[in-house]
């Protein structure tokens, strides 16, 4: 998969064709996280607050991912997943970039996510660091526990 373009897209969390990789995400951390696991479901990510967006190379669906509006400067990464077969090809670079870009013209100041303590997670943990991502507080109605950790990216510079 690697060397071709990423197509973003404005998506629903509810089509065909987004069922099977997100029943693989929720399964997968699940299985990892058990109780611990925060994803949404494609109801939650069908919210009112949530833009959800589908990558796609050719007429490959390759990941997704989607940003929360937590309050009018605040936002939330939610939900970003790359295909197994499009894990390290720059996939999970572009959402994650286009959900930063969407973010700064939204206007927000801060932009924050909840993720997992496990090895699963630390690919994603060394991208959102990469991309000025760093450690804070938790925020939202999270609740802290060995499973989870909180990062931010602060917009407003």
């Amino acid at each position: 998969m690697t060397g071709r373009e990423v197509e973003i897209r404005q998506d629903d969390p509810t089509a065909p064709y987004v069922a099977d990789l997100l029943a693989y995400h929720l399964r997968e951390l699940r299985s990892v996280m058990g109780e611990h696991a925060r994803a949404l479901d494609a109801t939650g990510l069908s919210g009112a607050a949530v833009t959800f967006w589908t990558a796609w190379q050719g007429h490959v669906l390759v990941g997704f991912g989607a940003l929360k509006q937590l309050d009018r400067t605040h936002g939330e990464v939610k939900s970003m997943r790359a295909s197994p077969a499009a894990r390290r090809t720059g996939v999970g670079r572009a959402i994650l970039h286009h959900i930063i870009a969407e973010a700064r013209n939204r206007g927000y100041a801060r932009l924050s996510l909840e993720t997992g303590t496990a090895a699963l997670h630390a690919p994603a943990v060394a991208l959102y660091r990469n991309a000025g991502f760093l450690s804070c507080e938790r925020f939202a109605d999270y609740q802290e526990s060995p499973h989870n950790q909180f990062l931010s990216l602060d917009l407003s510079t």
